[in-house]
């Protein structure tokens, strides 16, 4: 396999957009919500994020020449890779700002360094948490269904990928549409544009123009150049983690750890059902070091394996836009050119790409199962769409004026006014809390049931009381502007999981096959 293909370039545009979009929120919440000097996070924080890109992505593109070249193939597509953004909004609200506000509260110094310290110990125990469980994830992974773990991914890519790009689609409908027919045309339609243009290019090329034409494009100037290379901060790193951050913050880092495993898990078996067959281990050693790496470099957002394999796989991409993305990464985070970039390329000349991901992601849900598993595929979709629910409520809490600074605090009150409208808004909150973990277990027993493996249904069932007895599971607590993981017993729901184990496990002695029924084959 070559390093570099023509389909290089089209999974390159759609991964950097995305890496693009998570520095650029990144950089803005450091700036804008944290008070980090421009030092900080020019300096420290996007280099640092810029290594551990690099270290993962160029692995990764390797991992995948090795898969070519063992297995005779020309095929194979590096797994996709890049910050998580789900742990970047995690951290960002739930530790390094409390760890702000308790700063200022308490008449430190430089509360902006002690939220930054706080950043490098949740970044740094995530990866420690990915690299312990590279050591029984293969184990995981056979156990559980394929269903289970693509319906998880699909419940995601449905909702905070394919229909939050949708709706930016529709509420810029010329460069949406526009630069959407020309994806569909190329990625469903397979057809090829004339002199060997990418799709990709096409459609952010495109998409920019119509953007610079209609007014959407930023006004002003861009942004200076200036060369901030990465430079270990071991002395901050190891002040940090003398401090008692771990225990103040253990119950985010913690579930956010666990919950990165597994949607690392996920993202493998998706890449298997897809054709290309990594090693869990070795796959989720190099992304929890890439976590530590990023830490140890100044950087407190961990990196992550990237839904979309198939997507990109299907673009035609290979190992090559693993490296551009990782090389592309560090040149603008090293140079200071992140904000000419925003300024030239505005995010909605991409959408229609990431849109495009969303869609195929969630397809393979349904055609790397079989049929007879489609109704399992459908139950672990739920949570992703119940939690997507729960986060457009309190957005638009937020747009009414409810929990910011000056408006009325959240509160448990929110729930009967939801109910009034027959919103039962308290049970999408309880999905909302580990609604990954939630949708793998519904979808894995729902297998069990079809398959009359009604013992494992019941395990499946008893291990969901068990993570929702410790909190893991639909445990949550009320602050002023969200509603946040609470490490504390949720027992009607442990207790509930529990009656259904009992009714599972009870099935083998007072229920008889129906007969008649043919079993599904495929």
């Amino acid at each position: 396999m070559r390093w570099f293909v023509r389909g290089d370039i089209d999974g390159f545009f759609g991964l950097a957009l995305d890496n693009l979009v998570q520095l650029l929120v990144l950089s803005s919440l450091c700036l804008g919500v944290l008070g980090f000097p421009a030092e900080l996070v020019f300096g420290r924080v996007l280099p640092g994020a810029a290594v551990s890109l690099l270290v993962g992505n160029l692995f990764y593109a390797w991992q995948a020449r090795q898969l070519a070249r063992r297995e005779n193939r020309s095929d194979v597509c590096a797994l996709p890779y890049g910050i998580n953004t789900v742990s970047l909004f995690a951290y960002v609200f739930l530790v390094m700002l409390p760890a702000k506000l308790a700063a200022q509260a308490a008449g430190a110094a430089d509360p902006a360094r002690v939220a930054w310290h706080a950043g490098l110990v949740a970044c740094f125990g995530a990866g420690v948490i990915e690299l312990v469980g590279s050591l029984v994830a293969e184990r995981i992974r056979k156990s559980t269904p394929r269903a289970a773990l693509l319906s998880t991914l699909a419940g995601i890519a449905m909702t905070f990928i394919a229909l939050g790009f949708l709706l930016r689609t529709y509420a810029q409908p010329i460069i949406g549409l526009g630069t959407l027919a020309i994806i569909l045309l190329v990625y469903f339609g397979r057809v090829r544009f004339r002199f060997g243009l990418p799709g990709g290019l096409v459609a952010v090329v495109l998409g920019t123009g119509f953007a610079w034409a209609s007014g959407l494009a930023p006004t002003g100037s861009p942004g200076g150049v200036s060369l901030h290379l990465p430079v270990p901060v071991l002395g901050e790193l190891f002040t940090a983690l003398r401090g008692d951050y771990w225990l103040t913050y253990f119950s985010v880092i913690l579930p956010m750890g666990l919950f990165n495993v597994i949607g690392s898990l996920q993202n493998i078996e998706s890449a298997q059902a897809a054709g290309d067959s990594y090693s869990t281990r070795s796959s989720l050693a190099v992304n929890g070091l890439g976590c530590v790496v990023a830490a140890v470099f100044g950087s407190c957002f961990p990196t992550t394996l990237y839904i979309g394999h198939p997507g990109w796989k299907a673009m035609g991409a290979r190992a090559g836009y693993s490296v551009l993305n990782g090389v592309f990464m560090s040149l603008i985070c090293f140079t200071g050119t992140l904000s000419l970039i925003a300024w030239a390329v505005p995010i909605d000349a991409g959408m229609a790409i990431v849109l495009w991901i969303g869609i195929v992601i969630a397809a393979q849900a349904f055609q790397a199962v079989p049929r007879a598993h489609a109704p399992a595929v459908v139950m672990g979709l739920l949570p992703g769409l119940a939690g997507w629910s729960a986060f457009m409520a309190k957005a638009g809490l937020h747009a009414a004026g409810a929990g910011i600074p000056g408006g009325t605090p959240f509160s448990v009150d929110l729930i009967k006014t939801f109910g009034n409208s027959d919103i039962w808004i308290d049970g999408a909150l309880r999905l909302e809390q580990g609604f990954i973990l939630s949708a793998m277990i519904l979808s894995a027993m729902t297998v069990a049931v079809i398959e009359r493996q009604f013992m494992r249904a019941a395990a499946w069932c008893l291990a969901a009381s068990a993570l929702s007895a410790v909190g893991l599971l639909h445990s949550y607590q009320w602050t002023p502007a969200d509603t946040v993981l609470r490490l504390a017993p949720a027992w009607p729901w442990a207790i509930a999981y529990l009656v259904m184990a009992g009714c599972f496990g009870a099935a083998r002695w007072v229920t008889v096959p129906v007969e008649g029924v043919a079993k599904d084959e495929a």
